[in-house]
């Protein structure tokens, strides 16, 4: 059966952007207003404090934390006394970090941090699926996967964009099944928890296609078309028919900025019968029709070689 986390992951096309080593010596903050870019972090030494997403939330060694769409946050020293003259918010470029606070006193907090983003022009649409923060404690594999993603960063080898690419999507996917034990918010990952609604998700990724039904969706999950569909919008955070949309026209953006893809197989491969019937539909969900979207991505990308 079809894998729904890999395919989101997949579809987003995550991006390297840069990653870094810093520091906090005494008492240190730092404040970002970002664009709603994926962050991540991991705590090598020490502790610290995050303020995000209405969340605060103590870091401590061997933590990651990853943000799908970061906004605004703030990181600051935990429990530790100013230093005489020092600003806080006082940064310093060292030989090899970043120092946050004091510039000449021992460190409290060493992490890695880093941005990348995502490719897929539904990106927004994909990350609303996603849990708004996950932190995971004690989790070796994505430590290992983090310091791969930045040694590959940091690097000049052959094959270096397809590998972070990977990578990216590996250290996603592990991060959000790590995550899998806690209280997931309305999303993909509460969905996925949900043994019965598992079923009806993923045979939905793997035959998206198919014309599909409510009360089909309902029999893949073994419930009744109503305990199915308001199980299915109290976990995912919109109706069953909504998401099945939402995941072709996906797919279609996805397909329409490849080479090669005529709109007529297009339209038969996520589910409508005609070209027309695919381009109506398709107008109606993104406000222009198939056509123009493939043009446009087209001049982007050309724009941005």
């Amino acid at each position: 059966m079809s894998d729904p986390l890999a395919d989101i992951v997949t579809l987003l096309q995550p991006a390297a952007r840069y990653s870094k080593l810093v520091s906090g010596a005494g008492m240190w903050r730092v404040v970002r207003r970002e664009t709603g870019q994926p962050f991540y972090c991991v705590v090598l030494e020490g502790a610290a404090q995050l303020s995000a997403e209405d969340d605060r939330i103590i870091l401590r060694e061997g933590d990651f934390v990853l943000i799908p769409a970061a906004h605004a946050f703030t990181m600051s020293s935990l429990g530790a006394e100013l230093s005489p003259g020092i600003d806080p918010l006082t940064v310093t470029m060292l030989p090899d970090e970043t120092r946050h606070g004091d510039p000449d006193s021992a460190p409290n907090a060493r992490l890695l941090v880093g941005h990348f983003s995502f490719g897929s022009p539904d990106a927004a649409l994909l990350v609303s699926l996603l849990p708004q923060i996950i932190h995971i404690r004690g989790e070796n594999r994505l430590s290992a996967i983090v310091h791969l993603v930045t040694d590959e960063a940091r690097a000049e080898r052959p094959g270096k964009d397809m590998i972070l690419a990977r990578l990216l999507e590996v250290l996603l996917v592990e991060a959000l099944r790590s995550d899998a034990g806690k209280e997931a918010p309305r999303g993909i990952l509460r969905g996925l928890r949900d043994a019965r609604l598992a079923l009806a998700i993923r045979r939905l990724h793997e035959d998206p296609a198919r014309e599909w039904t409510v009360e089909q969706l309902a029999d893949e999950a073994a419930l009744s078309r109503s305990a199915f569909f308001n199980r299915f919008r109290h976990a995912m955070g919109l109706a069953p028919m909504e998401y099945l949309i939402s995941w072709r026209m996906a797919l279609a953006k996805n397909l329409l900025r490849q080479d090669g893809i005529g709109i007529q197989e297009i339209a038969l491969r996520i589910g409508y019968g005609s070209a027309s019937a695919f381009s109506t539909a398709f107008t109606r969900f993104v406000g222009l029709p198939p056509s123009r979207y493939a043009e446009q991505a087209r001049t982007l990308a050309n724009a941005a070689a």
